[in-house]
């Protein structure tokens, strides 16, 4: 199976007995993760998990916001 450009799969992690898991040096590394960083867990029963860096989703949660500001105003005019 060939994985699609920009898709990656950079191993297997272990949950510890505390929940928690080890993020790869090569996915920290493509997506500037780095010790301190505050990262958002999302769920979705039937897709399973992702981790994302909260200033990424910030930036996206902006974007559409103001997507949805301008959309109001053009439809009060």
């Amino acid at each position: 199976m060939e994985i699609p450009k920009g898709h990656y799969i950079f191993g297997t992690v272990k949950v510890g007995e505390r929940g928690q898991i080890i993020i790869p040096k090569d996915a920290r590394e493509m997506f500037g993760i780095q010790a301190g960083d505050t990262l958002i867990v999302l769920g979705d029963e039937k897709w399973g998990i992702a981790v994302t860096k909260a200033d990424v989703l910030q930036k996206h949660a902006g974007e559409i916001f103001e997507k949805i500001e301008e959309t109001s105003n053009d439809e009060s005019v």
